[in-house]
Parts: structure tokens; sequence; C-alpha cells
């Protein structure tokens, strides 16, 4: 329960609203302790045969007078009380998320996705069913409890005394059963969360299953994480399935002796039938309070297991944050630096990069090749701190990028990653990446520049074109050529992008090419390809190889020395003369 400083904003924002449902909470309890007092009237004229049509129709219309005032209440405590819970819901939900986005990269390649989903979904759910009919069932266990136990003890201390007999035990087993419920319930929502990464994964990639004819193997797998979900649902049924029926055991048992014991003091004249069945009415008002108490231990040790989940995440510091004097930059004027930069992933993890040293003028173009896995995404990774150096430095302008603030930083930066990730928008919507305030003339060129404007007019929406979840409906050319316009769109300073034409055709790519060389001179540009005519213009080009620079220098210096440059390229010209045949 160290958790609950999470709620604590929440309730006290809330509180106007919180105190009004539990005082209409409350006036229900007392409002029900009322009728089993007019049935005792009403059963005492009876049975004294001295009440008339006239005064049993009135204690009809008192009954009904509180019926319609309870319900008045009802709403009152629902709207008020369940609301609340809804808006912590959203409250911890948009928390969650908003701490989720400030993470670094390397918190995201540790966790799995379902994970996440499962925290913002089933956890957050979880809390608002603890925190909004959590606190009415406990209201309603103490209030109407202790109020019950009080006009019980009204009418006869003695028979009250023996009713409560099996209270003890009640309290003893849901201090037992409750430490059980906690555990059990982190290991349910942990296997819940399995199963939705499990099923999140399948959805994204059905395509790839059927087209391998996979679907009975992805099919077992997800049964086999849905069985372990099933197994550890039903060690919890075991110990709910155990604790409720304790609870109803115990409050018929205190029905039993009320029939004994308050049947023979009525006979006995020690209580009137009207105390007998007011009793009995109180007994059934006590009876919700008693198994109110499981449910609501129910629902705070799941509520609790949730929210000790959420706290773990909220408690995690981001890896990259600002300087403790961060400094705010507001452009590029001299040159972007790496000085001896070293990398891993991971305090044990080998060296992607090693004693990287290369300047870059401001306005000028940098091209990085090399062969697969030799560290080319991760350098480009590095500059918008993505990553942190593990060792060096990477210098703009002469500061340390660890000093500059992060959101300046990458305020100036365009960023166009190796796998195009469109979201589930329009076209416009991708492009434009949330900034209302760009105009639609400035799209439109971004699209031209990225060779795609014309591909765009040929869908019936044109640029209000649904491209479907991961832009599903576009081909990987027409995603990648989009991404790239969603990077050219802000005329920032630096503009790193990351393999920009390796889904593209080379005519296509040419064209692409030729409207990035006319950037030069205005903005920095720095460019990953393995199609190194997407580079040869580039003053340097570095070659990566093992994640140390082999080669560095111009085209016609590396076309010069006759290595791994040179001998690419070579082969690249002929490959595309043969295409173009």
């Amino acid at each position: 329960m160290k958790s609950l400083y999470l709620l604590k904003p929440y309730f006290q924002e809330n509180r106007f609203l919180i105190s009004l449902g539990l005082c209409c909470l409350i006036g229900v309890d007392f409002l029900q302790l009322f009728i089993p007092r007019v049935i005792k009237w009403a059963v005492d004229d009876l049975t004294d045969f001295r009440i008339d049509s006239m005064k049993l129709l009135s204690y009809a219309l008192y009954i009904l007078g509180i019926a319609l005032i309870m319900g008045l209440f009802r709403y009152g405590w629902r709207r008020c009380l369940i609301g609340t819970s809804r808006r912590i819901e959203e409250g911890l939900r948009n928390t969650l998320l908003g701490h989720l986005q400030s993470l670094s990269a390397s918190y995201f390649d540790g966790v799995k996705t379902g994970d996440l989903m499962a925290h913002a979904t089933n956890d957050v759910q979880n809390i608002r069913m603890a925190v909004g009919m959590g606190i009415v069932a406990l209201t309603d266990a103490v209030v109407l409890g202790a109020a019950a136990i009080g006009f019980m003890a009204y009418i006869n201390i003695r028979l009250t005394i023996f009713a409560l007999i099996p209270m003890p035990v009640i309290a003893l087993g849901t201090r037992f059963f409750s430490k059980k419920m906690h555990r059990l319930y982190q290991d349910v929502q942990a296997s819940f969360s399995d199963l939705t990464e499990a099923a999140r994964e399948r959805f994204a990639g059905i395509r790839i299953i059927k087209a391998f004819n996979r679907q009975k193997d992805s099919t077992a797998r997800l049964k086999a994480i849905s069985n372990d979900y099933v197994d550890r649902n039903i060690k919890l049924v075991r110990i709910t399935g155990s604790f409720f029926p304790l609870m109803i055991f115990f409050t018929h048992l205190s029905l039993v002796i009320v029939l004994f014991l308050g049947g023979r003091q009525t006979i006995g004249g020690v209580i009137t039938a009207g105390d007998f069945v007011a009793f009995i009415s109180y007994i059934g008002l006590l009876g919700w309070p008693m198994m109110a108490m499981g449910w609501v231990t129910n629902l705070i040790q799941r509520g609790a297991a949730s929210l000790d989940r959420i706290d773990r995440i909220l408690k995690t510091r981001p890896a990259i944050q600002d300087a403790p004097c961060a400094i705010k930059i507001r452009s590029f004027k001299r040159d972007l630096v790496f000085d001896s930069v070293s990398f891993s992933y991971g305090p044990d993890g080998p060296r992607v990069l090693s004693a990287i040293d290369m300047k870059l003028e401001s306005g000028g173009i940098l091209g990085i090749v090399g062969p697969p896995g030799s560290g080319k995404t991760t350098i480009l990774s590095l500059i918008p701190r993505l990553y942190d150096v593990s060792g060096g430095r990477i210098l703009i302008d002469g500061i340390d990028i660890r000093k500059i603030n992060i959101r300046d930083l990458r305020s100036r930066i365009s960023f166009m990653p190796q796998e195009p990730f469109l979201f589930a928008g329009t076209i416009r919507e991708n492009i434009t990446f949330g900034h209302k305030k760009i105009r639609m003339s400035d799209v439109e060129e971004a699209a031209e520049k990225a060779v795609v404007y014309e591909t765009i007019q040929t869908f019936p929406n044109a640029f209000e074109t649904v491209v479907g979840e991961r832009g599903v409906m576009l081909s990987g050319g027409q995603k990648q050529r989009i991404a790239l316009a969603r990077a050219l769109l802000l005329k920032t300073p630096l503009l790193i992008m990351d393999d920009p034409i390796s889904q593209v055709d080379v005519e296509t790519g040419a064209a692409i090419v030729k409207n990035i060389r006319q950037m030069a001179g205005t903005r920095t540009l720095v460019i990953v390809s393995h199609r190194l005519s997407a580079v040869s213009f580039a003053d340097p080009i570095i070659v990566l190889d093992d994640g140390c620079i082999t080669e560095s220098g111009t085209h016609p210096e590396l076309m010069a020395s006759n290595r791994y440059y040179a001998r690419t390229f070579r082969l690249q010209e002929v490959e595309e003369k043969l295409h173009a045949q």
C-alpha cells in the first residue's frame, strides 16, 4: 500500500465531490436503517390489532418516501464517487503515458509492448474499481455495519452480542486471505501482460504468419500463454472462492443464532414480534457489510497490486536527462564534432562504436557508409541523444550535447529513421506529425522534395487518404518517402537521414538525392546509405567497419584508395546500369 501516494493528488483535487458523494452514500445507508423501524411499527400494530387501512397506507407511504429519497441520494453518490474514479483513471493513464514518453530509448529495449498496454488498460481499470466501488463498499461496510449493530443493540443487547459471535472469525479470515490475494493478483496481472503482448505480436504479424503458413504454431503458442494465464487465475479463484463462501457462511450463521435465540425471546415476551422482524431485517442489512468486506478486500488487493506495478514504472528514472544547468540553444552556427566517441548498449554489452573522431562544418554534408552491423544507425541515434555516448564527447558549436537542454537539442534536429513508422491517420497527419500551424503549401513542398507528391495525388483522397495501421495501405517505398517528407517539412538546422532511398527505385532515388543536394549550405546534413550514390557528393564521407572508421575523405579520395568504398561503388554502378537496360 506504499503506492497510495499516487492517488493523493486526485483525492485532494476532487475532495469536494468525494465528500458530497460520501454524504449521499451515508444518507442512503441511514435511510435503509429506518425501513426496518417502519416495518416494526406496522408489525406491532398489526399484532395488537390497533391499525386501520389509512394507517397501514401511511406506513407504506413512509417506505415509498424513503425509497424516493434513497434513489436521489444513490444518483448523487454514483455521480460523485464513480465519476471521480473515472477522473482518477484518466489522470493515471495520462500520467503513465507522459512518464513513458520521458523515458529513454534504452528502457523500451527491454520492455514488451504488451506489458505496457496491460499497465495502461487492465492495471488502471483495477485501480479505478478499487477507488470507486472500493470506497463505496468500504463505507457501506463501516457505516451500515456499525449503524445496524447500533439499532440491533437498541432492540436487545444480549441478542446482538450473540449475533456478532462470527465477526472475529471474519476479521481473521480477511487478514489471512488478503496477503495471498495480493501476491496472486500480481502474478495474474503479469501473466495478462504476457498474453497481451503475444496477441499483439500475432495481430501485427498476421501477414507473415499467413505467408509462412504458421497459423497452427502461432495458435499453439498463444494457447500455451493463455493456459498459463488461466492457471494463474484458477490459483487466485481457489483463494477468492474460499473467501467469499466463508463470508456468506458466517453471515447466515448470525441469522441462525437470531432465529433461535430471538424467536425464543419473542415467545417469552422479552421483545415484540415487530422487534424480532426488525432485528432480522438488520441482520439482513448487516449481511451486506460482512460480504462487502470480502469484496472490498478483493477490489483493494487487485487495485493495490496494479498500483504497485504502475508505481514501479513511475519510479523509473530516464537514463538520459537534462543536466542541472542545461544550456538552451537557438541554432547550430559552427560545427558538429565527434571526439573519441565510443558506445555500447548496456554496461556489460560489447562495444558498438570505438574511437570515432570526425568533424562536420555547419551547412556541410556528412555521408556514412559501411557493411550491415558496422554502427551507422547507432551514430545517428547518438546525435539527438536517443542514447548517450559511453565514452568521449559529441560537440555542437563547441558544447557537449549532454549539457544542452534536450528539448532544445531535438527541436533543432529532423530525424528520418531507417524503418519508416506511420501512424493510423491520414497522409497529411503523418507528414505534419501534430504541428497544427503548418500550412498546406509547406506540406506539399515537403512531399515534392521527397518525390512522393505525384504519388499522393493519384490516391482518391490525396493527402487526406487514411494509411491504416503502420501505413499498411502503402508500399514500402511510399511509406519511406512520406517519412522523408515528415523530416523535410521542418526547416531545422540539422537533418539526419538513415538510408532515405533504400526502398525506392534508382530513378526515384536519383531525384531524391538531387533535392537533398540542393539543401547543401542551408542545412547541415548527415546521411547514412547503403546506396553509395546517395552520399557521393558528401564532404566528408566516412566508412565504418565493426564500429571503427576505416576510411575517410571525399568521393574522389576514397575512389583513389581502392578499398571498401571504391569496390562497393563500382559494383553498384554496374548493377544500376544493368537495371537501366
